[in-house]
């Protein structure tokens, strides 16, 4: 516009106010927890809680020690887990990348069941 009043400015730090209702309510990637949704799915019994808190810098393995424990498996069952319906991802990868890279809504979706499904 040629008034100097653009509608849209692209890295304007100046004009945020920090500590207000809007920025404390809004997730940001600096955030320390992430929000996990663990969905059952094939042969997988149903967990009662399925949405979680979990500190960003827990890895992939954390998660599955974590449902070998809530569903009782033995030390012979395997437990696969997806995201997003598509890949099973490395044990060591963070939580919170994961998040970054394929989290929406606020969540990261973790798919898991004990028998191969996808891939």
């Amino acid at each position: 516009m040629a008034d100097g009043s653009d509608p849209i400015v692209v890295g304007d730090e100046g004009n945020r106010t920090e500590g207000t209702e809007d920025s404390a309510s809004k997730p940001t990637l600096g955030d320390k927890k992430v929000k996990l949704f663990l969905k059952a799915t094939g042969d997988a019994p149903i967990m009662t809680k399925n949405v979680y808190t979990l500190d960003r810098f827990k890895q992939v393995a954390f998660v599955l020690g974590f449902l070998h424990k809530a569903l009782k498996c033995n030390s012979e069952e395997s437990i696969f887990l997806y995201v997003n319906q598509s890949f099973s991802p490395s044990p060591d990868v963070d939580i919170g990348t994961l998040y970054d890279c394929f989290g929406a809504d606020g969540k990261l979706v973790l798919h898991y069941c004990k028998t191969q499904a996808w891939g």
